[in-house]
């Protein structure tokens, strides 16, 4: 049985639970190694669609396929929301890019796909799509965790959001 140290265990909790020990032991239920694709990262200002990134992940090996939508909610502190808009610094895709290469990389997944919309949204439109499929659920929902907190640390993309009232504030902007 070959171990290696998992540095996830030590930087994300979602991934702490699947190995408390800090060491990973080979997967003996596999045919073979993961692949770790990156199907899809993207920054786009067209609506996104949750079944498509569901299926640009599908694999004969993976058991599991786990999918998450960030959707604009109408409310946030206590205020209505009525809309917000996501403005892009031109490096988002390229760091989006980076962020998925490198979760793919540290994480036992068969293949993940993520956009993130920039523009105006209204409620109820997803902002952030994910897909990640896995052998295991466990591995699934655990990258894709880590996935959607990683990107939103590091993808410089910030919101502004518009109350009922007419106003508007900038949420998580340097």
């Amino acid at each position: 049985m070959t171990t290696r140290p998992d540095p996830l265990v030590e930087e994300h909790p979602a991934l702490a639970s699947a190995n408390a020990h800090a060491v990973r032991a080979a997967d003996t239920t596999r045919l073979r190694a993961p692949a770790r694709r990156v199907v899809r990262t993207q920054v786009t200002q067209d609506p996104l669609d949750v079944p498509e990134h569901e299926a640009a992940v599908a694999d004969a090996s993976a058991g599991a396929v786990v999918s998450f939508s960030g959707v604009v909610r109408d409310h946030d502190g206590g205020r209505p929301v009525t809309a917000i808009e996501y403005v892009g610094h031109p490096t988002a895709a390229d760091v989006l890019a980076r962020v998925v290469a490198d979760v793919a990389a540290r994480t036992d997944v068969e293949a993940i796909a993520v956009s993130h919309r920039v523009g105006p949204l209204a409620v109820g439109e997803s902002a952030l799509v994910v897909a990640v499929a896995g052998a295991h659920r466990q591995e699934a929902f655990a990258a894709a965790a880590l996935l959607v907190d990683e990107v939103k640390h590091h993808l410089p993309v910030w919101k502004r959001q518009v109350f009922a009232d007419g106003t508007d504030e900038w949420v998580a902007c340097p």
